[in-house]
């Protein structure tokens, strides 16, 4: 494992109130050391060949940076980013870079492994990455959180590339950030080189080379998943009922097509509270998602009743969606749950003992790696679009997503009736072989 660091390192700001629990199992493993019991748990399933086991045990490098900013006010503050690069077997790294007080390099180890997952999981010529900056992104201007981006982008350096690691949103930021990035890489190329900048990260706004479809590509995912699960149990979307744990690129999105299917949305729940129906009809996902838009959160939206966490956990539904941050399923909140399915539109949302107990209760779950997969594929097509300089219509690009999608799901199932696995592990298993017969082609250099 390569590390690449820089002195004079910065404590984080205060952290505000988010969805992250307090509770003790979060804490019984870190973030990567879960993903590596993960893969030692689908490794031994398939026999996975030992050296590829002991690569992917750790990143292939580290880039720790510490960057100064100027503030509005005249001040400077440092700040403290990451970059994890975990394998690139398969193609060039890739991954998002999230803001949030709390960003760790352990976190971003695990999210960095769980894309190298992912994307082998799915069959698309990426490896895995991931980033991040200990900012609370809400304490800063606009013109602030600009500059915090480009300095990063500058602070990374030769670490990112449009063929070497492509960065994408995450958590806090958006197509916007991801056009500071791009045009802040322009800036550091030689002239004649510069076209290639866009293809640097995904995520764009589509006046600057992204993709029509990419903002909702997530979601759509989830939704495409949910639908292939529901059709296996023998029913459509039309009438199912589901509950969202955060309501932003991700849950909104997921909540909006669902409405369109004919779903019913029962209850949401997001750092600024938990509500729910009043209406046999549901939540209004699409005047919700407005709400969430102008007011920051999903607290005050007329058409709903307040809940408590625990009445939210408990709601009577077909599907739970979590889709805020890591470790929201905990052992207290899994007793909780009265749904068949659980959808994971977040990363790393359920712990491993919450994992038991839903497994004991016969409650499915569509896994992180495979469930929310829909924002790397789009992104790969987006990258495809950015370097050939070509123009794809929104309806191929979700054709072409729910394609891609269905094998993989097909792929996963057929380990779970082979091996007898839960559906996480059998997820990591379709994607252990796919990184193993690459690594048995090409071999180890030198």
């Amino acid at each position: 494992m390569t590390m690449v660091s820089a002195s004079n390192s910065l404590d984080a700001p205060a952290a505000p109130s988010d969805l992250r629990p307090s509770v003790d199992d979060t804490n019984t493993s870190a973030l990567f050391q879960r993903v590596r019991e993960q893969i030692n748990r689908a490794a031994a399933a398939i026999d996975l060949a030992p050296e590829v086991q002991k690569i992917l045990d750790s990143p292939a490098c580290e880039v720790s940076v510490n960057f100064p900013v100027n503030m509005d006010d005249g001040t400077v503050e440092k700040f403290s980013g990451y970059r994890v690069q975990h394998n690139n077997v398969l193609g060039p790294f890739k991954g998002g870079i999230r803001y949030h007080p709390q960003v760790s390099i352990d976190e971003v180890r695990a999210l960095a492994a769980w894309m190298t997952i992912k994307c082998a999981l799915v069959d698309i010529p990426f490896g895995g990455a991931k980033g991040g900056v200990q900012v609370d992104p809400s304490k800063l201007s606009r013109r602030e959180l600009e500059r915090m981006t480009r300095r990063f982008v500058y602070a990374l350096g030769s670490n990112i590339g449009p063929g070497y690691d492509v960065p994408a949103p995450d958590v806090n930021t958006d197509a916007r950030t991801m056009a500071w990035i791009a045009d802040t890489y322009a800036a550091t190329m030689p002239p004649q080189e510069r076209y290639r900048a866009p293809a640097v990260v995904t995520g764009k706004p589509v006046s600057a080379g992204g993709l029509a479809g990419r903002e909702k590509a997530t979601g759509q995912g989830v939704v495409d998943l949910i639908e292939m699960w529901a059709a296996d149990e023998g029913q459509t979307l039309a009438g199912l009922t589901y509950t969202v744990q955060g309501f932003g690129k991700v849950g909104g999105w997921a909540a909006r097509i669902l409405d369109k299917k004919g779903a019913i949305l029962l209850a949401v729940q997001d750092a600024t509270g938990s509500i729910g129906s009043v209406s046999p009809r549901g939540l209004d996902a699409v005047a919700l998602a407005e709400h969430v838009q102008r007011f920051g959160g999903i607290a005050g939206f007329e058409d709903a009743k307040v809940l408590s966490t625990d009445d939210f956990f408990e709601t009577d539904a077909d599907v739970f969606i979590p889709a805020a941050m890591e470790n929201q399923l905990t052992a207290q909140t899994a007793r909780l749950l009265n749904v068949r399915l659980i959808a994971e539109g977040a990363n790393g949302p359920t712990t491993p003992e919450a994992d038991r107990i839903l497994q004991d209760r016969g409650i499915s779950v569509l896994p992180d790696v495979l469930c929310n997969a829909g924002g790397v594929i789009v992104s790969y097509f987006e990258w495809l679009q950015s370097r050939g300089g070509s123009s794809w219509k929104a309806e191929e690009v979700d054709s072409r997503l729910l394609d891609i999608l269905t094998r993989a799901y097909s792929r996963v199932r057929a380990i779970v009736e082979e091996k007898a696995v839960d559906w996480r592990t059998a997820s990591y298993a379709v994607a252990l072989q796919r990184i193993e017969e690459v690594y048995a082609e090409r071999g180890i250099f030198p």
